[in-house]
């Protein structure tokens, strides 16, 4: 039988290998276009429920299972995704003089679950993808509920909205797709593992054209002050990668969990953040994200290459303390 790929999946295995790449030139497009691509920025919340479907076609049931046979890496993995992330924002936000809706934005991208390009990191990485299959999955269905509190407390009351606007939203546009992707993974298994293959030209494209419009109508604003905010998304991410491995050790996870939940941590799903941002808010509070969604694909493509260098010699090792 025939192992030919066709071409489309051969495109879907191209933007694959290339999508920090692509994510950059669509940044760069709506910076040299952003009359053009600035429209955009208004389909971000459909564009990011279509991604989230085609994450929840990726999932099965028993994704969640593992929350039951290692408690304590999942517990660990989640506390670091909720606590070091969207601590950093203020942090580096303060480091760097950001307020008002560029220090929301921020808060944003770091009181998000884990991007959806995670698993892929972590599986390039010689990491437990397992562990960050699940991690992405609970940390996903968790956020209606943690991210919108993090936004409010961090980023100030005096932003424009309540806990229940952007609690609706993230289940609108995050949790219902999930659902229905596992539902319908559920029920028609056989006819979604055919078009799986065909998932990632979805994704990269979804979100090539988030980046595009929102950097389009911020063109103005990266052209001044891009260099600094480049500089605190680049900080935040490396204390997410950083500080999501110390924390693991320091838990005692073993090799594979650690570089599970480093991804984790350090890569956000930057495309509900710019959605939550252009709806409730302004374009420029989308901005951090857009910029986060360019730089934690190139940060952790890099990362992957290097632990992909250096596999785990020892045996694997039960992820609990002793």
């Amino acid at each position: 039988m025939s192992t030919r790929r066709g071409p489309i999946a051969a495109l879907a295995d191209f933007v694959s290998r290339w999508f920090a790449v692509l994510v950059l030139l669509g940044g760069l497009v709506g910076l040299a276009l952003p009359d053009q691509t600035a429209v955009l920025s208004d389909a971000v919340p459909v564009l990011l429920g279509v991604i989230m479907f085609g994450m929840g076609l990726t999932l099965r049931v028993n994704d969640f299972a593992l929350v039951l046979r290692r408690p304590w890496a999942v517990l660990i993995g989640l506390c670091s995704q909720f606590l070091v992330m969207p601590l950093a924002a203020v942090a580096v936000s303060w480091l760097f003089g950001l307020s008002g809706l560029l220090l929301a934005g921020m808060v944003l991208v770091g009181a998000a679950p884990g991007g959806t390009a995670s698993n892929v990191i972590v599986y390039l990485a010689r990491g437990d993808v397992a562990l960050s299959v699940t991690l992405t999955s609970i940390a996903t269905m968790l956020a209606p509920l943690i991210t919108p509190l993090w936004v409010l407390w961090l980023a100030g009351s005096e932003l424009p909205v309540g806990f229940g606007d952007l609690f609706f939203s993230i289940v609108q546009v995050v949790l219902v797709p999930v659902l229905a992707g596992v539902v319908v993974r559920a029920l028609a298994g056989a006819l979604v593992d055919r078009v799986t293959p065909y998932l990632p030209l979805v994704s990269v494209t979804g979100v090539v054209v988030v980046v595009a419009g929102v950097v389009g109508a911020n063109a103005d604003v990266v052209v001044t002050s891009g260099l600094l905010l480049v500089g605190a998304v680049i900080v935040h991410n490396g204390l997410g990668l950083g500080l999501g491995y110390l924390v693991a050790k320091v838990a005692r996870l073993d090799e594979t969990a650690c570089r599970a939940v480093s991804v984790e941590v350090g890569m956000q799903n930057s495309g509900l953040s710019a959605s939550l941002a252009t709806t409730h808010f302004t374009p420029l509070a989308a901005l951090p994200a857009a910029l986060f969604s360019v730089w934690h694909n190139v940060s952790g493509a890099a990362l992957a290459t290097y632990w992909a260098r250096h596999p785990v010699r020892e045996p694997q090792q039960r992820s609990e303390p002793a």
